[in-house]
């Protein structure tokens, strides 16, 4: 393949603060590109993975004014790790309040991996406060999905790196995996925690990509990070996500008439394709992109390229 897009000149955010979202949470945000150019808004995945610097990369900044966040208990919001007071329309509801301080009628809305859930979740809640939706790595956070890389299915195709993320968890509590982390992540034991933490971080970080990638490794290995990112993930999956089952493909009609980019990865791993290709079905008014050779990292090359090419058709307008 030749001609490929990648990400545009690294580039520092213009402001950045703090928002009091109550119950104890400020979370940080920043924003990037050019003050009142077209308006859109970032949505990291995880739940708990927070915002990096290439982030901010994804939209050409002479033609995005692009707010970029912290979810509530990662990055650089606090209290890291907390879980009080942290569900999906918690979430939705924080999206709501920075849209507000950005001054946007309605925005772009960017999100991969949990990052797609909680846009879908927020355009589905609010169509009319959405300009576009650029969704990646398409997650519905269906039973079936959750069983498929937290039980069997994903484990399949990993076995080298499912029993690492087996050795935690004693073989009489192996038959509800996502329930026996949660005791460990949420327990007194320290040392077990940050054990738990990892390993759940690591078999994520270690099966997103194509090919082995060690800067991805590294990052879900540190302790700091794990520790947000297990905590939060493992919590709203728990819960489902406070989702009803299947009910972001059951209400994917609020979204017609709201022009999109679907991207997914063929050999996406944690998120398998035929929900992103559902997703088409039920909103046709969607570009739908399968990417073949590609995992579900928005760094894998042919993903990259195409989401690039979607902010800027957009920015086209």
């Amino acid at each position: 393949m030749t001609g490929l897009r990648t990400l545009y000149p690294p580039i520092a955010p213009y402001a950045s603060g703090m928002l009091d979202v109550g119950d104890g949470h400020r979370i940080y945000y920043e924003r990037a590109g050019t003050p009142g150019a077209k308006p859109a808004v970032f949505l990291h995945g995880g739940p708990g993975a927070g915002i990096s610097p290439d982030h901010r990369r994804l939209f050409d900044p002479a033609r995005y004014d692009v707010m970029l966040f912290d979810q509530r208990g990662c990055g650089r919001s606090t209290p890291h790790a907390g879980i009080e007071a942290n569900t999906t329309w918690h979430l939705v509801d924080d999206i709501e309040r920075l849209r507000a301080l950005a001054g946007a009628e309605k925005w772009l809305v960017f999100g991969g991996s949990w990052g797609s859930t909680l846009a879908l979740a927020y355009a589905e809640k609010f169509p009319a406060r959405v300009s576009e939706l650029v969704v990646r790595g398409v997650y519905t956070v269906t039973r079936a999905e959750l069983a498929w890389y937290y039980q069997h299915g994903v484990s399949e195709m990993f076995p080298d790196k499912w029993e690492r993320f087996l050795a935690p968890i004693p073989e009489a509590e192996r038959g509800d995996l996502i329930g026996a982390y949660r005791k460990r992540l949420t327990g007194n034991d320290q040392a077990a925690q940050i054990e738990a933490a990892r390993a759940w971080s690591l078999w994520e970080g270690e099966t997103i990509t194509l090919l082995p990638n060690p800067a991805l490794s590294a990052q879900h290995g540190d302790d700091h990070f794990a520790l947000a990112f297990a905590r939060l993930e493992n919590h709203y999956f728990v819960h489902g996500c406070w989702l009803e089952d299947g009910q972001l493909l059951r209400d994917a009609h609020r979204l017609r008439g709201i022009p999109g980019t679907i991207v997914q990865g063929r050999y996406d791993m944690p998120c398998p394709a035929r929900y992103a290709w559902e997703l088409h079905r039920r909103w046709p008014e969607a570009d739908f992109h399968l990417i073949e050779g590609a995992g579900h990292a928005f760094s894998e090359p042919g993903i990259l390229d195409c989401l690039i090419r979607a902010t800027d058709a957009f920015a086209d307008g």
